[in-house]
């Protein structure tokens, strides 16, 4: 079976998926109302993205894997979770972090990956004996090296300018069309927005 690259992340209407020093407290959620509505309608289509220590309090503890059984995540996406002593943020996935600094025995569930990202993602593509997806987990630098084989683009777009910082995609000029499969607008200003490669 076939296994899809996915871009799930935030984005501000210029485009930042965080500020120039890794922010991303910054993007609006509504009132607690609101964003316990949109996290409840995220949380049932994709549990698995909910990290291993917050799956009990979003009420997903024993949810099964709906889209994705790995992810792939930049240094600086998993840095936030190292720091906080979380070597492995999500559990219940196969986990690699795509990082030429980071030691490769940071943690036993974690696959430190210090070459090339794009080889990894084909490699995981062509496993047979799943139908479930890859999940790219932020990083700008890392969707820009990925673009080649990122297959749907799953975007939050949240009402805010950050006026500076990461790109959602931050690689080599190549322009890639895709198309939209999915929108939902949400009362607290975020707009969901799936797209396919054309």
């Amino acid at each position: 079976m076939t296994v899809y690259s996915w871009s799930y992340v935030g984005v501000a209407l210029d485009g930042r998926i965080a500020g120039p020093g890794g922010e991303f407290d910054f993007f609006p959620q509504g009132d607690a109302q609101q964003a316990a509505a949109y996290s409840s309608w995220m949380n049932t289509l994709y549990p698995e993205t909910v990290p291993t220590a917050y799956r009990t309090a979003a009420g997903v503890a024993d949810a099964p894997a709906r889209r994705f059984d790995t992810v792939v995540m930049g240094h600086g996406t998993y840095r936030p979770a190292l720091e906080q002593g979380i070597g492995s943020p999500y559990a219940h996935l196969r986990q690699y972090v795509v990082s030429s600094t980071l030691e490769t025995d940071v943690d036993p569930a974690v696959t430190v990956v210090p070459g090339d990202p794009l080889a990894l993602v084909r490699d995981l593509k062509r496993e047979d004996g799943t139908d479930l997806d890859v999940w790219l987990c932020g990083g700008g630098r890392l969707a820009g090296a990925l673009l080649p084989e990122i297959d749907e683009l799953l975007f939050k777009s949240c009402p805010v300018v950050a006026g500076a910082g990461v790109p959602a995609v931050n690689g080599a000029f190549d322009p890639t069309v895709f198309d939209v499969s999915e929108r939902t607008a949400f009362p607290n200003g975020i707009t969901l927005t799936r797209l396919t490669r054309r």
